[in-house]
């Protein structure tokens, strides 16, 4: 391995202790009692060598890969490019989602402390609004249409959003006993489909 690729290694590697650093302290003491100074403790690095990776403790914890983790809206642009935009989407997901489920008790650890922090919803609003922007615009590239003044890439880039949303949310219900994929494609099999189940009138009970 070459130099650059030593301290690139290392790099990863210091950003992956903090990172984990982040969620154990969170998980054992709460959100709120939480510092950098005891994230770096814990890592055993300095105080300023955390922010050499991160810009503060909620992105350690939102963004374990730092602000070069690759986003669902990178992955889309690496797609097929003769696949169709929703195929394209797909195959973006498969591959985000292999890498969450490389590690799934630290993601269901990770969902449980956002559960239970009030305080964390602005800054994961913040993100998620940033990576579904980015993805509305991928897709936009990818079609050829407008991000802003056009409904497909900005209403795609939402719903699948919220697809992915809902099946984390389910998968956490499920106490991470069933494929994260598996989910996700069912919900986007639903949207596909125009989400079938909604047009069922429920039977009127007596």
């Amino acid at each position: 391995m070459t130099e650059k690729g030593l301290r690139e290694r290392k790099k990863a590697d210091t950003r992956a202790a903090l990172a984990a650093a982040t969620l154990r302290l969170a998980t054992d003491r709460g959100w709120d009692a939480v510092t950098v100074e005891a994230i770096a403790s814990a890592a055993d690095v300095s105080y300023r060598t955390f922010f050499n990776h991160f810009s503060s403790k909620e992105e350690a914890l939102l963004q374990p890969g730092g602000p070069e983790q690759e986003r669902l809206s990178t992955r889309l642009r690496a797609a097929p490019a003769e696949l169709p935009a929703l195929a394209a989407v797909r195959w973006a997901v498969h591959r985000e989602l292999a890498d969450l489920e490389a590690d799934p008790l630290a993601l269901r650890e990770r969902m449980a402390v956002l559960m239970c922090t009030p305080s964390l919803l602005p800054r994961l609003v913040q993100t998620s609004a940033t990576d579904e922007r980015e993805l509305a615009l991928a897709l936009a590239d990818r079609t050829g249409l407008d991000a802003d003044t056009d409904l497909l890439p900005a209403l795609l880039a939402a719903v699948v959003s919220a697809a992915l949303r809902v099946s984390l949310l389910r998968w956490q219900a499920r106490g991470g006993t069933t494929s994260l994929t598996a989910l996700a494609d069912e919900a986007l099999d639903a949207l596909a489909a125009g989400l079938p189940a909604a047009h069922h009138h429920p039977t009127t009970r007596t």
